[in-house]
Order: structure tokens, then sequence, then C-alpha cells
């Protein structure tokens, strides 16, 4: 679990310096469909991230959750046999 912190917290830094470094960068015009939108490039790519970690998390908590189950259905049938007492 520390490996993961300390390759999200890297990763974080990286996406910080490369905004930081970007900062100065011309406005960005965003088009979708019939909506425009101009911003800053440092916006944009933090924005960028952010939904890809949104989408991530999206797709990856049902599955976590049925894991979750399974796992849990798997302990409960999964018990150690009863012994009788020898006399």
């Amino acid at each position: 679990m520390q490996v993961f912190f300390g390759v999200a917290f890297f990763i974080m830094i990286a996406i910080a310096l490369f905004a930081i470094q970007n900062s100065s960068a011309p406005p960005v015009m965003i088009k979708f469909l019939l909506w425009n939108y101009e911003t800053s490039l440092v916006y944009t790519i933090l924005g960028s991230v952010i939904l890809g970690i949104l989408m991530t998390l999206l797709f990856w908590i049902p599955t976590a959750v049925r894991a979750s189950f399974r796992r849990r259905k798997l302990d409960q049938g999964i018990s150690p046999p009863k012994t009788s007492p020898t006399v």
C-alpha cells in the first residue's frame, strides 16, 4: 500500500511541475460539439488528469466490489471440517 501512495505522490508532483512550467503558455480553445471554451493550458492539463482519475475509479469500483463479494462468499463457504471428539 505504501508503494501505491509513493507512486501516486510522484505522479502528483510530476503533474504539478508540468503544469507550472506551462503556466505561461497561451490560452487553449476546447471545442466539444457546440460548446467552445477558452482556458489556460494548466487548467486543461489538470482537468484532464482529474477526469482520467474519475473515469478510472468509475470503472474500477464495481470490479473491486464484485471481487470483495466473491471473496466473502468463498470465505464463508470454506470452513474447517467439524470433528467429533474421540472417546
